[in-house]
C-alpha cells in the first residue's frame, strides 16, 4: 500500500478501493471459520502490517502510513464488510492501543514498540474495562499501580478485553494514588512476558466471532517504570483522548457490516421471486430499503465530518468540548444505522435469514454491542447533553 502525508481525496478513494479488493480476496473467506470455530487467523492479521494496513495514522519516520483519522475510518469500514471480526481486532490494535500509544507516549517508547507495532511483530490491546468498572470505568476502577522503585506491581483485573487471548501489548490503566480519585490513575504498557500477568479465560460472544476476548490478571506484575505512559496519576487525560477516537473509528465497524447487509437484501429483493413477482417490487420491500440507504448514507455522511473534526483538534484536549460531543454523536448514530439495518436486511431474507451459517445471519449478531462499547449509547446521549447545555450557559 502507498503512504503519503497528504493524499487527495481521489487518491485515498483509489487507496481504499484497492484495500477492499484485497480485503475481500484475503479477508472475507476467513468469516464462516472464525464464526463458527470462534477462531483467530493470527498469520493473516500480522500480514496487514506487511501490507500497510497497521499503524494508518502513525507517521511514516516510525513506520506507518501517516494518513489521516478520515482515510484510517474508510479503511476501517471496507475491512468491516469484508470481514467484521478482523476489522473489530484491527480497531483494537490500531488505534486503542497503537495510536494512543503513539500520542501520548515518549521518544523511546515510540522508538521501542510503534514501528514493530506497525509491522505486525507485535499485537496490541487496550486494558480498561474491569468485572465492576464498565460505564464507570475511571470511578469504579480497582486495578492498582504500585510504585517499587525502578517499577510499579499492578494488581487487578480487566474483563471483556479484544485482543486480550493474543496481544503482545496491551495499554493498561491503573490505580496508582487511590485517595485522589480520576486524578490518580495511570497508563502502563503492559507487556505479556511480564511476571504477574496472565489471561485468565477467553469469552465467548455473540458477534465478531474470531476477534478473540478475554480477561487479564495482574498478580503482583511487575512493570518498569519506563512503561508508564505519560506522567504518574496523569491517565485520566490519555484514557479520555483515547475514548473521542475509539468512538470515531468504531463507528465504521457498524457502517461496514451495514452496507455490506445493504447489498446482500438488495440482491436478494432483485432475485427472490414470491407471488409471481420480485420480493424488490413490492412497495413494503422499496420502503426498507430506502430507509436502509438513507441510515448508512446519513450516518457515514456524519462519521466523516467527525473524522475531519478529529483531524483538526488537538487530541490531547480532547474529553471535553465540540469533539467529545461529536464522536459521541458519529457513535451514536452509526450503531443505530448498523442495528436498524441488520434487522430490515433479516427481515428482507425472511426464514433464510435466520438460520446460522448464513452471512447475513452473521452480519446481523455484529452491532449491538456497538451499542454498548466504548461508552453506553445512555452514556453517549448523556454527552452530547451536556456539551449541548454547557455551551447554551
Amino acid at each position: 500500500m502507498n503512504s503519503a502525508a497528504n493524499m487527495s481525496a481521489e487518491d485515498v478513494h483509489e487507496l481504499v478501493e484497492q484495500a477492499t479488493k484485497y480485503f475481500f480476496d484475503r479477508l472475507y473467506p476467513l468469516q464462516k471459520r472464525m464464526d463458527d470455530e470462534d477462531w483467530f487467523p493470527e498469520q493473516e492479521f500480522r500480514a496487514l502490517g506487511q501490507m500497510g494496513f497497521l499503524g494508518i495514522t502513525v507517521p511514516q519516520e516510525y513506520g506507518g502510513q501517516g494518513l489521516s483519522y478520515l482515510a484510517a475510518g474508510m479503511i476501517g469500514e471496507a475491512m468491516a464488510m469484508a470481514n467484521p471480526a478482523i476489522a473489530w481486532s484491527w480497531t483494537s490494535h490500531d488505534n486503542l492501543c497503537l495510536d494512543a500509544l503513539f500520542r501520548n507516549g515518549s521518544e523511546t517508547q515510540r522508538r521501542r514498540f510503534v514501528p514493530a507495532l506497525c509491522e505486525g511483530k507485535l499485537i496490541g490491546a487496550l486494558g480498561m474495562t474491569e468485572p465492576g468498572a464498565g460505564s464507570d470505568a475511571i470511578g469504579s476502577m480497582r486495578t492498582t499501580a504500585k510504585p517499587e522503585g525502578d517499577h510499579y506491581v499492578l494488581n487487578g483485573t480487566k474483563l471483556f478485553i479484544t485482543n486480550g487471548p493474543v496481544a503482545d501489548v496491551a495499554l493498561v490503566y491503573a490505580r496508582t494514588a487511590p485517595e485522589r480519585g480520576k486524578l490518580g490513575i495511570s497508563a502502563f504498557l503492559v507487556e505479556k512476558t511480564f511476571v504477574g500477568f496472565s489471561v485468565a479465560q477467553k469469552l465467548d460472544k455473540m458477534g465478531f466471532r474470531g476477534s478473540p476476548l478475554g480477561e487479564l490478571v495482574f498478580q503482583d506484575c511487575i512493570v518498569p517504570a519506563e512503561n508508564l505512559i505519560g506522567k504518574e496519576n496523569q491517565g485520566v487525560a490519555v484514557m479520555m483522548s483515547g475514548l473521542d477516537v475509539e468512538r470515531c473509528l468504531s463507528a465504521p465497524l457498524a457502517i461496514g457490516p451495514a452496507q455490506r447487509a445493504f447489498d446482500l437484501a438488495l440482491d436478494h429483493a432483485r432475485t427472490r421471486k414470491q407471488f409471481g413477482q420480485r420480493i424488490g417490487d413490492f412497495q413494503l420491500v422499496q420502503a426498507k430499503l430506502a430507509d436502509m440507504y438513507l441510515a448508512i448514507e446519513s450516518s457515514r455522511t456524519f462519521l466523516h465530518r467527525v473524522l475531519k473534526a478529529c483531524d483538526q483538534t488537538e487530541l490531547k484536549q480532547a474529553g471535553r468540548g465540540e469533539i467529545h460531543k461529536l464522536s459521541a454523536a458519529a457513535l451514536m448514530g452509526a450503531s443505530r444505522a448498523g442495528s436498524f439495518v441488520m434487522d430490515a436486511a433479516v427481515q428482507i431474507f425472511g426464514g433464510s435469514g435466520y438460520m446460522r451459517d448464513t452471512e447475513i445471519n452473521r452480519l446481523y449478531r455484529t452491532p449491538k454491542v456497538l451499542e454498548i462499547a466504548a461508552g453506553t449509547q445512555e452514556i453517549r446521549q448523556i454527552i452530547i447533553a451536556k456539551e449541548l447545555l454547557g455551551r447554551a450557559d
